[in-house]
């Protein structure tokens, strides 16, 4: 039973207190008012009404109807609340409270809103059930979670108030600051508050929790406090035990929203761990957004994957019944990367299927072991090309592989003659870097002479100091100067220099201004190796000759990167290399080196990876037609030399059959003489820019074979040669494995079930980034991620800009 108290004060105020049977003792201050107030639209001179007047009272103003309003609809929803609170009304009381909020003017209520007590976000009071469903149903709150569900009973006092004196008792005046609140804000739910200016509330609530920590004693100190409140939160789970752990979704939502997690997990293959899955924050994720969290690495591991990895198989290898033929890939043959080192020195190879429509399909992934024998290579080949032609090998016009070239590739091929086998261009180009650093000696001296030049640098205290505060200096940032290892053979590693060449090339205002500090100046009379070192930075030639290496590796680098990106047809090799014998020509006019040792460097690489397939296809290709004269479009024959003309014929008859042989040689000529319709050659030639590079690119990419196929249909055995020829990949790489791919690997090849585990999750990765034509690995999108702004190449730009590299020492 409710029971009111109220008591007058010598100073003219009054207090009353309402003290329900069971719940906080609530004390309002109610002060009358001591002078009249005086609206805008009141005469100023009309005499006060005495408020003690026994006269009649003039009308109420619109005003006056207004704050009766508000403070009507303000003790209405007090008494909702309070009932609710007993068990007797809705259970997101236990959370809202009125608050009625006044003018900080005026002191006249103007509105009463809603307060969320697990928050302290304000509502609108015009429709608690709707705010309740949106701000507490819908997760928009913070702070409501399973232990605070709905339920229409009394929420357990919190214990932490039993240990409170009973200074507010409601038989004596409390003190104005203490009369809002008597517990902390999270343990509100079942007091009022009553704001009288948003300014004033905070600093009331927080001297309010600060007198009540005072006064709560308990034997563990403050590390207390999150354990009581732990317990408090146990207490009301068991109060409401039938309380729905967050959201609650839909059977439909739910297995939706755990396709895409799980497609995510599988996709991400390597880059997230298994046991991340059950990560405390993670799990605390999943509950709070309505997801399963219990049984997530098991479903994930198990069923869920069982089930994509079959859905994924049966896709690509419908598109592999679907296709007439293919070209294998094969990557990863080759050791002599940081891959390896992290896997115990074993390589992973993978297969990957080139289709005609120009779509790639994931294969399987083999682990090699380490150094493997070519033998071993050919056998794996061929199985391989068995297993995916259903032995129907035939099917199979060709490989490319990153390795195996002289033996395993040229063995398969010479046994069966409808095959084309040819050498990864990517790797070919990466070794003409390998063989300008070995015979070129251009590249010795330049990289002798920076290592002396940064061993005398890092090694040598003063000099070292100098350098990292001009590197700070002048390009914000410090380190010391990137040296290879002394077990690394320079002479055959030259990626473990090159970071070398670029902080010298990058730091050559630095190291100059080292030189010239007066101190360097005094060693150089006493040291011959300062006398050696300063001698090689005074020096133009030395800058000249790393500035002329440096950018004859990244010209190099560039076009590699080029063809990564693009993965060109092999008719598209002896364009390439055409234009790297141009590029190289202009470097060495450029930077004044002989071209005779250079162009006999480049053409010794270029007959290693020739194959006479590039030249057929050269001139099969619609792609490269070429306008002459009369209009026609011809084949390009004038741009082969000699013996490549005859690789052309050898190659076509060794594709036909004996039979068809002279008919497909008298089609040849046919071809070189009447070409292709100029509006087909048109079509098909027809560029426009691609919207990501911002390069021109072909716009129908498949129109060459499709040409072949339909407009050129009296070339009936040339024509099937041609379209089985000029779709097949120049590169072998499809996409890039990132090390925690191989790690994964490694630590489960031991464990059949693991084993089996892992390559169903690196299968569904695979078919993912081939379907996105994501080559890229995690590592290199982490790289660019967190990049400083600014590339090297501004960086770089920004050195050469400076007044000459060269500067005297006084």
């Amino acid at each position: 039973m409710q029971e009111n108290e109220s008591h007058t004060h010598p100073h003219g105020s009054s207090t009353t207190s309402s003290t329900p049977d069971g719940s906080p003792v609530l004390t309002l201050n109610l002060r009358e008012r001591e002078e009249p107030i005086f609206y805008a639209n009141l005469d100023p001179f009309c005499p006060m009404a005495s408020t003690t007047s026994t006269s009649t009272e003039p009308l109420p103003s619109i005003d006056d109807m207004a704050v009766k309003a508000v403070n009507k609809r303000y003790e209405g929803l007090v008494t909702v609340r309070t009932k609710a609170i007993k068990g007797k009304g809705a259970w997101y009381w236990a959370h809202l409270e009125p608050v009625l909020i006044r003018n900080p003017d005026t002191g006249v209520p103007k509105s009463v809103k809603l307060k969320c007590s697990l928050c302290d976000s304000v509502f609108s009071a015009s429709n608690p059930s709707r705010t309740a469903s949106e701000h507490l149903k819908r997760g928009t709150c913070p702070n409501f979670s399973s232990g605070l569900r709905p339920n229409s009973s009394l929420l357990p006092m919190p214990i932490s108030s039993v240990a409170l004196p009973a200074s507010n008792n409601h038989k004596k005046r409390s003190s104005p600051q203490m009369a809002p609140t008597s517990l902390p804000s999270s343990y509100q739910n079942h007091s009022l508050a009553l704001v009288e200016s948003s300014r004033f509330y905070y600093s009331q609530v927080q001297n309010s929790v600060g007198m009540n920590q005072q006064h709560l004693v308990l034997s563990g100190g403050k590390e207390d406090l999150s354990a009581l409140a732990m317990f408090e939160d146990s207490v009301k789970k068991l109060k409401s035990p039938k309380a729905s752990p967050g959201p609650v979704l839909s059977k439909e939502q739910i297995n939706s929203a755990m396709e895409l997690l799980a497609d995510w997990f599988y996709e991400s293959c390597g880059s997230v761990s298994l046991s991340a899955l059950e990560h405390t924050k993670f799990q605390a994720f999943l509950s709070q957004v309505g997801l399963p969290a219990a049984t997530l690495r098991r479903e994930i591991s198990g069923p869920r994957l069982d089930a994509r990895f079959n859905e994924v198989k049966a896709e690509s290898e419908a598109k592999i019944r679907d296709a007439l033929f293919f070209q294998l890939s094969s990557d990863g043959w080759k050791n002599e990367n940081w891959y390896s080192l992290c896997c115990g020195g074993e390589n992973l190879v993978k297969f990957t299927v080139n289709l005609p429509n120009g779509t790639s399909v994931f294969q399987k992934a083999v682990f090699t072991g380490g150094v493997t024998s070519s033998k071993y290579a050919e056998e794996l080949l061929w199985e391989t090309v068995a297993g995916v032609s259903g032995n129907v090998v035939q099917r199979c016009v060709g490989i490319v592989a990153d390795k195996y070239k002289a033996k395993a590739l040229r063995n398969l091929e010479f046994q069966n003659h409808w095959m084309v086998n040819i050498y990864c261009q990517l790797q070919g180009f990466i070794s003409l870097i390998k063989d300008f650093n070995k015979e070129l000696p251009l590249f010795r001296v330049v990289t002798e002479n920076c290592l002396k030049v940064a061993n005398y640098i890092n090694n040598e205290s003063q000099v070292r100091n100098f350098f990292l505060k001009y590197r700070m200096q002048e390009l914000e940032y410090t380190g010391l100067l990137r040296i290879p290892s002394t077990k690394c053979d320079y002479l055959n590693n030259f990626a473990s220099v090159f970071p070398l060449l670029e902080d010298i090339l990058g730091c050559a205002r630095v190291i100059q201004m080292v030189m010239l500090e007066d101190s360097f100046k005094v060693t150089c009379m006493e040291d011959p190796q300062a006398r050696e070192v300063a001698a090689i930075v005074q020096s133009e030639g030395f800058w000249n000759e790393l500035e002329a290496v440096y950018s004859l590796v990244r010209l190099i680098k560039a076009m590699v990167q080029d063809i990564e990106a693009e993965r060109p047809l092999i008719g598209r090799c002896l364009p390439l290399w055409e234009e790297t014998r141009t590029k190289v020509k202009d470097w060495s006019t450029k930077y004044n080196v002989a071209e005779g040792p250079v162009e006999k460097i480049l053409e010794k690489r270029f007959r290693k990876n020739y194959h006479p397939a590039w030249s057929a296809a050269f001139i099969l290709d619609p792609l490269y037609l070429i306008k002459d004269t009369s209009g026609k479009y011809l084949p390009p024959f004038k741009y082969l030399t000699r013996e490549q003309e005859k690789d052309v014929d050898k190659l076509l008859t060794r594709l036909a059959s004996r039979e068809d042989a002279h008919v497909v040689l008298m089609e040849l000529m046919k071809w070189r003489s009447e070409g292709l319709d100029p509006l087909y050659a048109q079509a098909v030639q027809m560029k426009q820019k691609d919207p990501v590079t911002g390069k021109m690119k072909v716009a129908n990419p498949l129109s060459s074979r499709l040409v072949w196929e339909t407009c050129l249909s009296e070339f009936k055995y040339l024509g099937k040669i041609a379209v089985r020829l000029i779709f097949l990949h120049a590169t072998s790489s499809a996409f890039k494995s990132n090390w925690s791919f191989m790690r994964k690997v490694t630590a489960n090849k031991h464990s059949r079930v693991g084993l089996e585990r892992v390559q169903k999750m690196i299968y569904i990765s695979a078919h993912a980034k081939l379907e996105r034509r994501d080559i890229s690995s995690e590592e290199e999108k982490d790289t660019e991620l967190f990049a400083m702004t600014g590339s090297e190449d501004g960086m770089l730009a920004e050195v050469f800009a400076e007044a000459p590299l060269v500067v005297g020492m006084a």
